[in-house]
């Protein structure tokens, strides 16, 4: 049975095989849990069944976050099992899963990205100014990882780019004169490099910029200039969102800006944004700090 749900997941979703594999080892575990030994033990299984699973899980101290992912695949599995006509109501309509603690999004300070300490850390070189510039695009527009990854050369224009995001939802992002000087400067060394590559970012060999590359270079970039514990593409991402919700950007045009399907995910940088408006309400107003 968990056979034919994966090539579901494969051939009909079409999940990458990082979610595939997710979703079948929860499935599996779960199986293992209620020991569900045959398709009519799995016809049987009950909201009740789910539940214990469930509080068992939290109580080997799996985070809340960890349960709901697990829970969205068993989700998965029983709603193929009903479009396959073997049960008629899912058991996991009655099922809620813990809230998830919101995190707030760390973020570096704008001094540290903007310091003349960051301008020494990049090479003159072809790999230094593709560094730079994949660095300042995930500063100045907030683009994603992935984004960034595939992003084609038609793509980037001379004051915007063009990004697909996730749900394949497209949105252009306007960037500064001074990275569009840097773009320039980094298409002529391309075209020095692989004139043929229709790729924007690509490696010394022409060949397209992957995911756990451009994940080293900035963690080794950003680590020169911040003691943030983590620091990764998402970390210049929440750093793009806070700096311009302190400098007076809306939440709408964030929203925008980052590709978010509703304001609520939007949301969560007001947080960082109102701690900024705290500090300085209490470093200007008469009233707002104590007497030394």
């Amino acid at each position: 049975m968990l056979e034919k749900f994966i090539t579901y997941l494969q051939v009909e979703k079409r999940y990458s095989s990082h979610t595939i594999v997710a979703y079948s080892n929860d499935v599996q575990q779960f199986f293992e849990f209620a020991q569900l030994n045959s398709l009519k033990d799995i016809k049987e299984v009950n909201s009740k069944l789910v539940r214990a699973w469930m509080v068992e899980l939290i109580e080997h101290g799996v985070e809340n976050k960890s349960v709901n992912r697990k829970l969205s695949s068993l989700r998965t599995f029983f709603k193929w099992f009903k479009k396959e006509d073997y049960i008629e109501t899912s058991p996991m309509i009655k099922v809620n899963g813990p809230k998830n603690a919101k995190r707030l999004p760390s973020f570096a300070k704008e001094s540290e990205l903007i310091s003349e300490k960051l301008d020494l850390v990049f090479s003159s070189d072809f790999s230094g100014i593709r560094d730079r510039l994949m660095f300042e695009f995930f500063y100045q527009t907030g683009i994603r990882l992935s984004e960034l990854v595939n992003l084609k050369k038609t793509d980037v224009q001379n004051n915007q780019i063009k990004v697909l995001g996730k749900r394949n939802k497209e949105r252009i992002i306007p960037i500064s004169s001074a990275l569009q000087e840097q773009i320039s400067h980094y298409i002529n060394l391309l075209a020095q490099l692989n004139g043929s590559s229709i790729n924007f970012f690509v490696l010394n060999n022409g060949n397209k910029v992957y995911p756990k590359f451009v994940y080293r270079k900035i963690n080794y970039y950003l680590s020169g200039v911040t003691n943030l514990d983590k620091c990764s593409p998402h970390i210049l991402r929440h750093s793009f969102a806070t700096h311009m919700l302190n400098n007076g950007a809306g939440l709408e045009t964030l929203k925008d800006l980052l590709g978010h399907a509703n304001l609520s995910a939007t949301q969560i940088y007001t947080h960082n944004s109102f701690s900024k408006l705290t500090s300085i309400y209490s470093q200007a107003h008469p009233r707002g700090h104590k007497d030394d």
